[in-house]
């Protein structure tokens, strides 16, 4: 019985495999045909030079274009505190009054010791001059004329005395009455009604800051101030003409609606930091930039007119670092090309040196731009073309 099974599972073991071997033998393998489609497709763009303004964006803080802590000139009494806090004041305008009493006393004894003076010196004036009458006939001695010419003189003077006594007094009653020295926004007041003031105390009663306009500092790194004077005197670069202008960007990021002028640039570097400060003034008519606020300046640097500028996506680095793009050529071959990159100008790259007017690199369609590949170059941002579905042949028997 065994034998009779072994020898069925041989036979149909056969017969499968020889008709396996046929059917193999029945299908003729197709021949391998060109990769459809024709080469790739990368969307390049062309070099064209074009004039761009070079900014730079430096971040800096606001402060108040004057400020005047305000102090006592004199000693005394708070009487009256004549401002609201927190609002603007013009100069000149009474802030504190100090108790007069004393100081109008002074000034009431002072104006009396010239009027003393001047009663003084009528007579003596008089005297004098009759004396000079007669000293001229020998009527009286020259002695006394000596002597009565410097009593006059003596009475000139304690009125000059007596005239500046009266001036230093009416000077300090005036200081009774604490005025603002500059116009602008006056903070809180450090003292109330009834506080004892001395004359040029430490701690100023308040402040006072004038708001607009407002300077904005910023910083700019000493080589980034050598490159930029290289360039303009290389003609690299060139200067609009008048004053630097100079936009702001808020701490939420938000644009300034008015334009700066640049004003100062400090004759030194910070040893700390490497640093120079510039002072840019800005209009603030609605008093939106505050003393402190962070900001960030952006400063026009120059025009440069021949500028090439390649979007970031279509700039890689090579194994060495170096920036590099791919172009095609005029033979449609891909090939790197490695180039120099200064600086981003919004989303590109400023190149100074590596490409050409007329060059095609390719921002696109990398993954497929293997150097010597044949491409099929198309501008970038233009729509793919479509392609056919490729034709089902029947296959002969």
């Amino acid at each position: 019985m065994c034998t009779m099974f072994r020898t069925i599972f041989l036979a149909c073991t056969g017969f499968l495999v020889i008709g396996t071997l046929l059917s193999g033998c029945s299908k003729k393998s197709a021949p391998a045909g060109p990769p459809p489609g024709g080469p790739p497709e990368v969307s390049v763009i062309t070099i064209e030079p074009q004039r761009i303004t070079l900014t730079s964006e430096l971040s800096g803080r606001v402060s108040a274009s004057q400020t005047a802590e305000v102090r006592p000139q004199v000693g005394g009494i708070i009487k009256k505190q004549l401002f609201r806090e927190g609002s603007d004041v013009a100069a000149g305008t009474v802030l504190y009054q100090i108790d007069p009493s004393s100081y109008q006393a002074s000034f009431n004894g002072a104006k009396a010791a010239l009027a003393k003076a001047e009663a003084n010196l009528a007579p003596t004036r008089l005297k004098s001059e009759r004396y000079r009458e007669l000293v001229k006939i020998n009527a009286v001695s020259k002695q006394d004329y000596d002597d009565i010419s410097a009593a006059m003189k003596l009475a000139e003077a304690e009125i000059e005395s007596a005239k500046a006594a009266l001036e230093s007094a009416r000077i300090n009653l005036a200081y009774t009455k604490v005025t603002a020295p500059i116009s602008g926004r006056i903070g809180r007041s450090s003292v109330t009604n009834g506080a004892l003031v001395t004359a040029g105390q430490g701690a100023p009663l308040a402040t006072i800051q004038q708001l607009s306009p407002v300077n904005v500092d910023v910083t700019q790194s000493s080589s980034d101030m050598l490159r930029l004077k290289k360039a303009l005197d290389s003609g690299q670069l060139s200067h609009k003409g008048g004053q630097a202008q100079v936009k702001l960007l808020l701490e939420d990021g938000t644009p300034y609606p008015l334009s700066g002028t640049l004003k100062l640039t400090e004759a030194f570097v910070d040893p700390g930091t490497g640093s120079v400060t510039l002072r840019v003034l800005f209009p603030n008519p609605k008093q939106l930039l505050l003393p402190g606020m962070f900001v960030r300046a952006i400063l026009e640097e120059g025009v440069k007119d021949q500028a090439i500028l390649v979007p970031q996506r279509g700039v890689t680095r090579n194994p060495a670092g170096n920036a590099m793009v791919m172009v095609v050529g005029t033979d449609e071959k891909v090939a790197p090309q490695v180039i120099k990159a200064e600086r981003t100008v919004g989303n590109s790259w400023l190149v100074s040196d590596g490409l050409k007017t007329g060059d095609r690199v390719i921002l696109e369609g990398l993954q497929k731009a293997r150097p010597g590949t044949v491409v099929k170059a198309v501008p970038f941002g233009s729509k793919p073309a479509a392609t056919a579905p490729p034709t089902a042949k029947a296959e002969k028997k």
